[in-house]
């Protein structure tokens, strides 16, 4: 199965952007899926009380995700989370009794097939900050989204202080992004051969 990259940023110029495509060009069997591309409503209208039907394109997404055997994000840090259109676009697809569903015990199940990710990570704030002040952020997204719908080895690639970094700056991070996806193809293909499977993940752990 291939591995799927979701590209957060709402700008398809941004260096986030850049990052995504170059790590999924590195992993060399990936496609990307650039969230601002889709037509959707990001918006949960009545919560979890009622159906919302998927959008052609949030169907077609969701595909991807039931198909991808590594699951990579690529966002920016925005107020200790992710954009809004990312965080709806997670609201939207990560449809409950198909990316998820919870044990008559009241405990959580994922239900992706992707055993291994990878969250790439800007923010203009240096490292020793976001190391101080909790990473809600990752801890968001990699316990509290991936992990809970199942995808529990998830590593984590930061790139800080965006805005203060040169242009030499900026082409090492996107070799490291490139050395990141081609070590994640490795990851994936080995732990498809000895048949990985993610355990149960209750959220917070």
């Amino acid at each position: 199965m291939p591995a799927l990259v979701i590209d957060g940023h709402p700008d398809p110029d941004s260096f986030t952007s850049a990052l995504a495509r170059r790590y999924a060009d590195a992993h060399g069997d990936a496609r990307v899926v650039a969230v601002r591309d889709l037509d959707f409503d990001p918006v949960l209208r009545r919560g979890y009380r009622g159906s919302q039907p998927l959008e052609p394109d949030l169907s077609s997404a969701l595909d991807a995700f039931l198909a991808a055997d590594h699951l990579a994000v690529a966002t920016p840090l925005w107020w200790s989370s992710t954009p809004a259109l990312l965080k709806g676009f997670f609201d939207r697809i990560l449809v409950p009794k198909v990316t998820y569903r919870y044990r008559p015990n009241g405990l959580p199940e994922g239900l992706l097939p992707a055993a291994t990710g990878r969250i790439l990570l800007t923010a203009d704030s240096p490292g020793w900050y976001l190391a101080a002040t909790g990473d809600a952020g990752v801890a968001q997204l990699r316990r509290h989204t991936m992990r809970f719908c199942g995808v529990d080895r998830v590593r984590v690639t930061r790139f800080t202080r965006v805005r203060r970094s040169d242009a030499a700056r900026r082409e090492a991070w996107l070799d490291r992004a490139a050395r990141a996806g081609a070590a994640d193809a490795r990851s994936s293909a080995g732990a498809a051969r000895t048949g990985a499977s993610a355990p149960l993940v209750v959220p917070g752990a």
